[in-house]
């Protein structure tokens, strides 16, 4: 019970699914990895947004108040929330 309580805090146990590299879709010079959180009132938006140039890496984790009823549906929600971001802020997401 313990245990349990301490992976919830912490993100652990089965409250998130990692990310999923055959969901991964690039974006511009972006790479989109939805991470979609299972909740009790279904599956949460969240994802990372990757951007990689020579030797160096960069990302932006998102997470949206938006829940969708299955994972799939969070995925492509996911995908269509990131590409907005990128659209709107580009590189300073990073900033």
């Amino acid at each position: 019970m313990i245990r349990k309580f301490i992976d919830k805090f912490f993100g652990g146990g089965d409250q998130v699914s990692g990310p999923d590299s055959a969901t991964s879709v690039i974006y511009q010079d972006f790479e989109i990895r939805p991470a979609p959180a299972k909740e009790s009132n279904g599956w949460r938006v969240q994802g990372t947004i990757v951007k990689e140039s020579g030797d160096d890496s960069r990302e932006h984790v998102f997470i949206r108040a938006d829940a969708c009823m299955d994972r799939e549906s969070a995925v492509a929600l996911t995908v269509r929330k990131a590409r907005q971001l990128i659209d709107e802020r580009g590189d300073k997401l990073f900033d």
